[in-house]
């Protein structure tokens, strides 16, 4: 697959029919994700990249403190639509999973228990910058994605199966998950910024992949984290 996603003209609340508009978007969020493995495998994403992604990043608390929400309206494209609609459902999954870590032992290292501190604050705030773009853009919020199982997203499922996990593995799983929700953000925030049209969410899609990558980078730092070289 070739070129980037299609571009919709610009939503607003006057447009009718939200069934058909929630259907555009889950066919928008397949071609941004496609689009970016497309454009991944032609750069050669793979450990050099990432590399150069961790040693560009800054500490993820700088990153992320500049506010993207717009003071003016912005116009949204179908993947910008597609990539907010996603990230809000994800992000708020990895906050339940941070939220269920702080009822259950996560290792003698404290540098755990401080790392999820900082990507709750982090995910909160992007929450509130995504939201503010949405409403800059006059779009409604729409879950689109609940019950479904995609790529990084932390759901009901999988947090089932951490409760029964025994304490002594709970920080091995809980790392797999949290690795699988950065990473994914990744491959996101770059289909954003090759297939978005608002230059406000391409730029608040770059501070979060800088930001992510530090996540990664410190995450490998955590005992018994699992790497993907």
């Amino acid at each position: 697959m070739s070129g980037a996603a299609p571009v919709e003209p610009p939503i607003t609340a006057g447009r009718s029919g939200v069934d058909g508009r929630v259907w555009r978007i889950v066919g928008v969020v397949a071609t941004l994700v496609a689009t970016t493995l497309a454009v991944g495998l032609s750069q050669g994403w793979g450990r050099s990249d990432r590399a150069a992604d961790r040693s560009a990043a800054v500490p993820s608390t700088v990153a992320a403190s500049p506010s993207a929400v717009p003071t003016a309206p912005v116009v949204l494209n179908g993947t910008d639509d597609a990539f907010i609609q996603l990230l809000i459902p994800m992000n708020e999954g990895a906050l339940a999973l941070i939220d269920h870590l702080d009822t259950r032992p996560t290792g003698a290292d404290p540098s755990l228990r401080a790392l999820l501190g900082d990507l709750r604050q982090a995910h909160q705030a992007e929450l509130r910058d995504l939201r503010g773009i949405l409403a800059a853009g006059n779009v409604p919020e729409l879950n689109i994605h609940e019950g479904h199982q995609m790529p990084g997203m932390v759901t009901a499922a999988s947090l089932d199966e951490l409760r029964a996990t025994p304490d002594a593995e709970v920080p091995s799983r809980a790392a797999a998950l949290l690795r699988a929700h950065l990473a994914q953000t990744v491959v996101l925030c770059r289909g954003e910024q090759t297939a978005g049209g608002s230059p406000e969410l391409k730029a608040l899609a770059g501070r979060i992949q800088q930001a992510r990558a530090t996540e990664l980078s410190a995450l490998d730092g955590q005992p018994g984290a699992p790497r993907v070289d």
